[in-house]
């Protein structure tokens, strides 16, 4: 996230680990934005920050042709300040998932091919495999599914690498160890990923934003001995989506 308040440390830690695949997380919905305010006004809420309301801000982006101009010129500026850190661009996605939106989806792909954009994100939750994971448990379908396939569909007609399922959305901040070993064995054909929000402790401020996510324990799980061996039981080949062909 470029534009986020710690993007500069982040950016360093990246660079001294040369083997990490780092994306861009597109940010369209929440604190400042990259460029300065006077250029993206309709973007914006009356204290400078991007508009929390979802719907809202997604209406303007369908209704004004003002909106989606400024909307693909905050985007371009977060794609040349992800590229003028230096790193490798692994992948795309956007906070809360925005590139669900049509309008959204259609600039990342236009824009991103500046940019040396190979792969995006979807953020498509098999329902079924959570069911046959844990069928004591209750799963549906979300509402903007969709949208989801219709983005998977127009990422691969512009010759785009992506995910073919994403698990992590229906667990948000819970993806404990033990949810992870029940669901290796119900793992679908193809690219899954497994998405987490790890820290290594919890800080008042993130604690704050998100009160219910486990991050100490994700952290555990992404370095669990257990899970290490599970996967390599299974025949699961560990990638980026750089290795996707």
């Amino acid at each position: 996230m470029v534009g986020g308040k710690a993007a500069a440390d982040a950016i360093a830690r990246a660079h001294r680990l040369p083997k990490l695949r780092v994306g861009l997380h597109l940010n369209l919905t929440e604190g400042r934005p990259v460029l300065p305010e006077m250029k993206i006004p309709q973007l914006l809420r009356g204290n400078g920050e991007f508009d929390r309301n979802l719907a809202r801000a997604g209406f303007q982006f369908f209704a004004f042709p003002s909106a989606r101009r400024q909307l693909a010129a905050e985007i371009r500026a977060q794609f040349a300040a992800f590229h003028a850190t230096g790193l490798a661009l692994d992948h795309v996605n956007a906070h809360e998932h925005m590139h669900l939106h049509p309008c959204v989806a259609r600039l990342i792909i236009e824009i991103g091919r500046d940019f040396g954009m190979t792969a995006v994100r979807v953020p498509s939750e098999p329902v079924a495999v959570l069911r046959q994971a844990f069928p004591e448990e209750r799963y549906w379908t979300p509402l903007y599914r969709p949208w989801a396939v219709a983005l998977q569909r127009r990422l691969r007609r512009a010759g785009l690498r992506t995910n073919d399922h994403l698990f992590g959305l229906a667990w948000s901040g819970a993806m404990v160890e033990d949810r992870i070993l029940e669901l290796i064995p119900h793992l679908p054909d193809g690219v899954s990923e497994i998405y987490f929000h790890p820290a290594a402790r919890r800080t008042p401020l993130v604690g704050a934003a998100v009160p219910s996510y486990r991050h100490q324990d994700e952290l555990a799980a992404l370095l669990s001995p257990l899970v290490r061996d599970r996967i390599a039981e299974s025949g699961i080949k560990l990638i980026s989506y750089s290795d996707l062909g």
